[in-house]
């Protein structure tokens, strides 16, 4: 490493190269080479100093319009009838991320276990997982990028993910998967059983885009479909990140209170 950097470990940087199009903190730096990872899109990278310039915005990437929309506004408290929410795994390769979300879980009232887990390690223990817990939604997510030689970094970790899964219960309403992270591979994650999957359009996904899609089945009606078109436009860039099939929600509504 050289002997004066311009930028230190944990400053807010963006890259030059992508029209600064994502706020990144940096993580570390290695021989003169800057590692990066997104602090609200779950996307990690690596970059020289003279691709990088500070970021000093208060509001990172515009976020408080968003955050607003988000916030959890369904109330299970006002009739006679009781509610029984879908139950949560949330498997996630950063726990800051996995801590957003399992926040955001909480302000739902949803039961949700969250456990961190690097992403090459997810597919040997997934099934010990759903064992344990008996979740009606696992997530599995983290970190994922595209490389310019068309590979992708952590697609193939989730797919073998999602396989595991499937061999636990292969009805896709008895056990609805959300998986993937930025620039994943959209395509061979739906064929390898996943409910819904990242990316479409091989974009950055925001680090809550699973926890919203999970929020909405689990606060859904365990006798009707989804709106699915309506589910997928609450995350924060639509179907271009997010997509999936339609399934029915996870919660149960009874009789009296």
């Amino acid at each position: 490493m050289g002997d004066k950097m311009r930028f230190e470990i944990g400053e807010l940087v963006t890259r030059k190269s992508h029209n600064n199009d994502t706020v990144f903190i940096i993580t570390d730096i290695i021989d003169d080479t800057y590692y990066l990872k997104g602090i609200n899109v779950r996307l990690i990278a690596d970059a020289k100093e003279e691709d990088l310039i500070n970021y000093d915005n208060k509001d990172v990437e515009n976020e408080t319009p968003f955050l607003e929309r988000i916030k959890p506004k369904e109330t299970l408290d006002r009739t006679d009838y009781f509610y029984l929410p879908g139950k949560i795994l949330h498997i996630d390769g950063d726990k800051e991320y996995l801590d957003r979300c399992l926040k955001y879980y909480e302000e739902a009232n949803i039961w949700a276990m969250g456990i961190n887990e690097a992403e090459e390690n997810i597919p040997k223990k997934i099934k010990n997982w759903l064992e344990e817990y008996k979740p009606d939604i696992v997530i599995i997510t983290g970190h994922d990028a595209l490389y310019k030689k068309k590979e992708y970094k952590n697609s193939k970790n989730f797919i073998k993910a999602v396989q595991e899964a499937r061999l636990y219960e292969r009805d896709h309403n008895k056990l609805i998967i959300i998986a993937g992270a930025c620039q994943s591979n959209y395509e061979e994650l739906i064929k390898a059983g996943a409910n819904f999957a990242s990316s479409p359009k091989r974009i950055n996904i925001h680090a809550l885009d699973p926890a919203i899609i999970a929020t909405k089945l689990s606060l859904s009606d365990a006798n009707k479909d989804i709106n699915l078109k309506e589910i997928l436009e609450q995350t924060k860039y639509g179907s271009k990140g997010i997509g999936g099939i339609i399934t029915k929600g996870t919660m149960y509504i009874g009789y009296p209170r």
